[in-house]
């Protein structure tokens, strides 16, 4: 009924357009239906959730971010009805009859986009900005692009709709299956043609909007890599300017629809089917080739060092100017004899020296070797600068006519400079030349070779010197520097001549960041000659002096003049290396975003999988036998055993585990790494448990828990009967009695060994309590100072220590008390027999467990005479 009413109120010549915008709706995958009508300028709409019986085909359908318009079944006539109406009666006329002032308008649309979003639309082609300026003007019911400009500028939320208006693309996986079909058989076997091992193969697909072609170029490299059975590194750097784009790609996950365009055994290979199979996700074999940024390949730094570019259906969007530069861009990242791959309506134009054809049909170009310099040019000329970028915002303020008093100014001061017999020339603080009056070529000269405007090279004999270091002393100090009497080599004669350069204010926002600087140039011939008649005498007696100093003038001027050449040829190198690093630098930030979503993926929990197919029912209850009997036997081995899964989310554990971790039942499902465990300095089960499935290596560590219980915890990978690596096994063994038996085997072997040392050290050991009482002799000090251990372990220290020196070592038991250890200092002993010999003692302080003195030990030997 609602679609019979709304044929009934269209015109005869409305019936196919508004049968387009109907059959927009229907589709299997909804995404590539809805992009192609919104490229071509028709509108979306789709049944609001709430109101569907069945939410699946309208949630897809909102969940691109594409459609119009969320309504009701019974609202739809009435919108579908209004857009008709407005897009294809009264907006058509009026845009037709516009057209005069769309371009002025359009240019104010660049400027807004621009400013909004960072992107400048001025390089695309305007049939198709135009179009998409419409469709959004129909949305709104905005009959004028004025008033759609004026709604734009005041509405922040509808730049970013048309902006997203402006990417949309249309794209599929394998698109034109002749092009892939040439591109599989005639150019990815060639990328491994004389290849080093250790070489990667580098891939570059700009304007990948959401994946599609990038992936299927990566399934074609390694679809030959397997069958060549190499291990080249492949890199496959794929980008775009829509963000949300990007997005898409990064997730790789597509719509059951893309079985259309993909053959079974790839789809089988490439992708894993999720959702329960409403969805396939690209597998990681691929993903892993993918490095996915968002990027500008007019104006950002591009990828060096490629061996494919991938640029199709791109092109045809800009002007004839921009496919130039991105074509001599494209050349530029490539290698000598890498490939370029564009869409079937684009050409490498002009540019033919650059590219030798491969094959005219598929759209396969070669780069030649690098014989004209281009790698050599600066990287910045094949960018779009950001003077290009305002061009379109400078043309329209030039296009503006002058009002009266400024036309008045202009005739005037035009006048004035006619009358004076002054040269000048605009440049910038580097000598760039942007503007130049009067007759300067007779100060100024082409080089020869390549073309430069710079006026320091420029510059003829006699200026160049003074010109270079006034120009240097101006910018430096912001002051007008002045110098008179310069004598300047002109048609083979040398004319005498006033130079002056000064700062020039500007209030233009294209030169507002960057200084400028008028150098005004005066010939004073006729002062000269006056002057000449007048002293001629003079001029006479000074010509010998005058020849010597001009002699050595130009000694120094050639002198100046290699230094600068030396130095140019420096700044040629540091240019190039410069442009080289912007390459890896944008590439070095790609590959770090990529690494971003990388780990943001890794720490996602995916979805527990919960397919379970006739197989498995039947085998039910033999299954839950097999289960009661393994809980069954896990519990009464009394062994602590945690099973994860791949993605190292708890299957199940034992009832010991909880004792070691904190498990209870609604555990399950969870990760590992989100459950606190009572281990002591022991953080890093997920990285063990992640690396054991990495290497399929066990692995054993020793751990203790907080109440000082010691396990042996062994991982080991979880294989299934057709040896499927399906996650890991987590074991705690209990060795408490063994770590205790190892401790007091220990620490019996340290006693014994040390006892040992006591006994068999040639120099003496002593141990003696707090009052001196000896505690311990060893063997060498019987030898040493005569009394045997028993006659020793009754005697007190200070019986061995002279009278002399008592009140000294009393000083030293006083500094052992706070430091504990002694360095080795000299001393004396009594022996036996009487004698006092010269000893080097180190003394040490014995302490117990409370850090508290016990005893005080020493190790004597006699200093020979």
């Amino acid at each position: 009924m609602a679609i019979d009413f709304f044929f009934r109120s269209l015109s005869e010549d409305q019936h196919e357009q508004a049968i387009g915008i109907i059959l927009s709706g229907t589709g299997t995958d909804g995404t590539v239906g809805i992009r192609a009508i919104k490229k071509e300028g028709g509108m979306v709409m789709v049944q609001s959730v709430t109101s569907a019986e069945h939410d699946g085909m309208p949630s897809s359908a909102i969940a691109t971010g594409l459609v119009d318009y969320e309504l009701p079944p019974r609202e739809m006539p009435d919108q579908l009805i209004a857009y008709v109406n407005h897009a294809f009666g009264k907006l058509s006329k009026t845009v037709a009859s516009s057209t005069a002032d769309s371009e002025n308008l359009l240019k104010k649309f660049f400027v807004l986009l621009r400013t909004h979003t960072g992107n400048d639309f001025s390089y695309y082609k305007h049939s198709t900005i135009h179009r998409r300026i419409q469709r959004r003007m129909g949305i709104k019911k905005i009959d004028t692009m004025e008033d759609y400009l004026h709604f734009a500028q005041e509405s922040p939320d509808e730049v970013k709709a048309l902006f997203q208006d402006m990417l949309i693309g249309v794209t599929s996986f394998f698109r034109d299956d002749e092009a892939f079909e040439a591109l599989e058989k005639k150019i990815i076997p060639k990328l491994f043609d004389k290849r080093e091992p250790d070489e990667p193969i580098r891939v570059w697909i700009p304007g990948c909007s959401t994946g599609e072609e990038a992936y299927s170029i990566a399934m074609l490299i390694k679809e030959k890599q397997n069958l060549l059975k190499k291990n080249h590194q492949i890199q496959v750097f794929a980008t775009d300017i829509d963000s949300k784009a990007i997005d898409v790609a990064r997730k790789g996950v597509y719509s059951v629809g893309i079985a259309a365009d993909i053959s079974p055994e790839r789809l089988a290979y490439f992708f894993t089917a999720e959702n329960k199979e409403n969805s396939y996700r690209i597998h990681k074999n691929i993903r892993d080739m993918m490095v996915f940024s968002e990027q500008n390949a007019i104006k950002d730094p591009p990828f060096s060092k490629l061996d494919l570019i991938s640029c199709r259906n791109l092109m045809i969007y800009l002007d004839v100017n921009i496919q130039k530069k991105l074509i001599s861009l494209f050349h530029y990242a490539l290698k000598p004899g890498g490939y370029l791959f564009l869409g079937n309506s684009e050409t490498v134009g002009e540019l033919n020296n650059l590219f030798d054809s491969i094959d005219r049909k598929a759209k396969f170009y070669q780069s030649k070797v690098d014989l004209s310099g281009l790698k050599k040019n600066n990287l910045n000329r094949l960018l779009l600068s950001d003077k290009e970028t305002k061009q379109e915002q400078i043309s329209i303020a030039a296009k503006r006519l002058p009002d009266t008093k400024n036309m008045l100014r202009h005739l005037t001061e035009k006048t004035l400079l006619q009358q004076t017999n002054l040269s000048s020339a605009l440049i910038t603080e580097h000598g760039e030349i942007l503007y130049l009056h009067g007759r300067t070529g007779r100060y100024l000269e082409l080089p020869s070779g390549e073309f430069d405007r710079n006026i320091l090279k420029m510059a003829r004999t006699g200026l160049k010197h003074t010109l270079t270091t006034a120009l240097h002393k101006a910018v430096r100090t912001n002051e007008t520097i002045q110098y008179q009497g310069l004598q300047v080599k002109t048609d083979g004669e040398f004319v005498m001549v006033n130079m002056s350069i000064r700062r020039v204010e500007t209030d233009s926002e294209e030169f507002s960041d960057k200084p400028l600087y008028l150098v005004i140039l005066e010939e004073v011939q006729q002062t000269l000659q006056k002057q000449a008649s007048k002293n001629s005498e003079s001029v006479i007696e000074d010509d010998i002096h005058l020849e010597g100093l001009k002699e050595e003038l130009r000694a120094k001027e050639e002198y100046l003049q290699s230094a600068n050449e030396e130095l140019e040829k420096s700044n040629e190198s540091l240019g190039i290396i410069n442009q080289e690093m912007q390459s890896i630098n944008e590439e070095l930030q790609s590959t770090n975003e990529e690494l971003e979503t990388s780990k943001e993926e890794l720490q996602s929990v995916n979805e527990e999988l919960t397919t379970v197919n006739s197989e498995l029912q039947t085998k039910l209850i033999d299954l839950s036998q097999v289960n009661n009997d393994m809980n069954n036997l896990l519990a009464g081995t009394n062994i602590a055993t945690v099973f994860v899964d791949y993605n190292l989310n708890i299957l199940r554990f034992t009832p010991a585990t909880t004792k070691i971790i904190n498990l209870i039942a609604t555990d399950i499902g969870r990760s590992v790494g989100h459950v606190v465990t009572n281990l002591v300095n022991y953080d890093s089960l997920t990285k063990d448990v992640q690396e054991v499935l990495d290497t399929l290596k066990s692995k054993e560590v020793e751990v203790q828990t907080k109440e000082g219980k010691w396990y042996t915890l062994r991982i080991n990978p979880y294989r299934t009967l057709e040896n499927v690596i399906e996650g890991a096994v987590i074991i705690f063994v209990d060795i408490d009695q063994l770590v205790a038996a190892r401790e007091a085997l220990y620490k019996a072997n340290e006693k014994q060994l040390l006892a040992v040392v006591v006994k068999d050290s040639r120099d003496a050991i002593t141990v003696q309590d707090l009052k001196g009482q000896i505690l311990a002799w060893n063997t060498a000090a019987e030898r040493m100072y005569g009394w045997l251990e028993s006659e020793a372990l009754k005697m007190n220290m200070k019986q061995r220590i002279p009278n002399s020196i008592k009140e000294k070592e009393s000083d030293v038991l006083k500094s052992l008390s706070l430091s504990k250890t002694l360095e080795p200092y000299k001393t004396q002993r009594i022996k036996k027999d009487g004698s006092v010999v010269d000893v080097w003692m180190i003394a040490t302080a014995l302490v117990d467990e409370k850090e508290k003195i016990y005893a005080i030990a020493t190790t004597e030997r006699i200093i020979e005479a």
